[in-house]
C-alpha cells in the first residue's frame, strides 16, 4: 500500500507504534536494525513471521465464521477482527512488517487470483444489453464520482479509491488503485471502511427494493450484481433473491471485476504523465504487475487449460489471501482517524452508491 504518511507530521507514530509515513515497525517494538545497518534477507523475512501468523490465523477464523453465518463474507469478517483488534489493544510493534506485507503483497496476489474466476464466455453469453449497464456503472460510476468529490474538496487520491472501491469491486479495487495511485494510509483505510460500510448496507436494501418494484429474477439478479461494491456482499443478496437471480448476479459482477484492468492500466497512465510533468515525483508503473497477472489468469482459465482441482484450490487460496490482506487492512481502520477525516469521504460514498444504484436500475429497465 502506497503511503505518504499525515500533511501535518501529527501521525507521524500512531498507537499500534507503526510509522504512518512508511508502515514500518519502530523503536516501539519492531525490529529497528539502527542507523546504518541493513537487515540480510533471512532477517527481513524473519521480521515478518510474527504479522503474519497473526494474518493466517484471523483468515482462519474469518473463513469459519463465515462457513457457520454464510451470509458474511469472509473479507467482511477479517477487516471487522483486524478493526476491533487494533482499537482495543495497542498492537505490538513486531507485527506491523507482517500486517504491511499482508495488506500489501498478500491482497495483490489475492487479486491475481480472482481472474482465475472469470470466465469470458460467461461474461458474453450475458448480452450486449447487460454489458452497456455494466460498462454504464464503472464509468459513469467513477467520473461523477471523481467530480463530485471534487467539488466536496476531498483529495484526488481519497477520491479516486472511493470511485474505484464503488464502482467496481470494493476493497480490491481500492487496494487496486492504490498501488498506482498516491494515497496515504489513512485514505486507503477510510475508503475499504466506506465499502464495508455501504456494501453491507446494500444486502438487504437490493432484495427489498426489487420486491417493491415488481422486478423478475434475472432484473433483479443483474441490478444486484451491477450495484452492489464487493463479489460476496452481492453474493449475500442474491442469496436472498433465489437461485435464479444468484447466478445472474455473481456473473454480472465478476463482468465489473473484469473491467479492474482496463481503469487500474488508465489510471497508471495518467499517473505516468503527471509525473513526467513533475521531475521530483516518482513514476508509478505503467501496468502493475498484479494486473498483468490477473489478466493472464483470466486468460488461462477462458482458454480451458486449468483443472478443475487446480481452480479450487485457487479459490480457496484467493480467499485465504483477501481474508489475510483484509484483516492486516483492518488494523489500519482507527476509529479516531475515521472521526478525523469528518463528514465529507462518507457523503461521498453515500451519492456514489446512489449513483450507481441508479445507473444500474435504469440499465435493467431499458433491457
Amino acid at each position: 500500500m502506497t503511503s505518504h504518511g499525515p500533511r501535518d507530521g501529527s501521525l507521524a507514530l500512531d498507537s499500534s507504534g507503526r510509522d504512518g509515513r512508511q508502515g514500518r515497525a519502530t523503536a516501539s517494538g519492531g525490529p529497528d536494525t539502527g542507523p546504518g545497518r541493513r537487515p540480510g534477507r533471512t532477517g527481513r523475512l524473519r521480521g515478518l513471521v510474527p504479522g503474519l501468523a497473526v494474518c493466517a490465523v484471523a483468515a482462519a477464523l474469518a473463513i469459519g465464521i463465515s462457513s457457520l453465518a454464510p451470509a458474511l463474507s469472509p473479507l467482511l469478517v477479517a477487516i471487522i477482527l483486524g478493526a476491533v483488534l487494533v482499537n482495543v489493544w495497542r498492537l505490538p510493534g513486531s507485527w506491523q512488517p507482517g500486517l504491511a506485507f499482508s495488506s500489501r503483497t498478500l491482497l495483490r496476489a489475492g487479486i491475481a487470483l480472482l481472474g482465475l474466476q472469470l470466465l469470458l464466455s460467461d461474461i458474453l453469453d450475458l448480452g450486449w444489453g447487460v454489458i452497456a449497464t455494466v460498462v454504464a456503472v464503472v464509468c459513469i460510476g467513477i467520473v461523477s464520482t471523481l467530480v463530485i468529490g471534487s467539488m466536496l474538496g476531498i483529495s484526488p487520491a481519497q477520491r479516486l479509491l472511493i470511485a474505484c472501491g464503488f464502482s467496481i469491486c470494493g476493497a480490491a479495487a481500492v487496494a487496486a488503485a492504490d498501488g498506482v495511485a498516491e494515497a496515504e494510509e489513512e485514505e486507503t483505510v477510510t475508503a475499504v471502511a466506506l465499502v464495508v460500510l455501504f456494501g453491507t448496507l446494500m444486502i438487504p436494501v437490493i432484495p427489498l427494493l426489487s420486491a417493491a418494484l415488481g422486478l423478475g429474477p434475472v432484473d433483479s439478479g443483474v441490478w444486484a450484481g451491477a450495484s452492489i461494491h464487493e463479489v460476496a456482499q452481492v453474493v449475500a443478496a442474491g442469496s436472498a433473491l433465489g437461485g435464479t437471480a444468484l447466478g445472474v448476479a455473481v456473473v454480472v459482477k465478476l463482468a465489473r471485476v473484469l473491467l479492474l484492468a482496463p481503469v487500474i492500466i488508465g489510471i497508471g497512465i495518467s499517473m505516468r504523465r503527471r509525473a513526467t510533468d513533475t521531475p521530483d515525483q516518482t513514476r508509478p508503473p505503467l501496468v502493475p504487475l498484479f494486473i498483468i497477472a490477473f489478466l493472464a489468469c483470466v486468460g488461462l482459465r477462458s482458454v480451458g487449460v486449468v483443472p478443475e482441482v487446480v481452480l479450487d484450490v485457487a479459490k480457496v487460496a484467493q480467499t485465504a489471501l483477501l481474508a489475510a490482506a483484509m484483516f492486516g487492512l483492518g488494523t489500519g481502520v482507527r476509529f479516531a482517524t475515521l472521526r478525523a477525516v469528518g463528514p465529507r469521504p462518507f457523503v461521498l460514498a453515500a451519492i456514489a452508491t446512489v449513483i450507481v444504484t441508479g445507473v444500474a436500475l435504469v440499465g435493467v429497465q431499458l433491457l
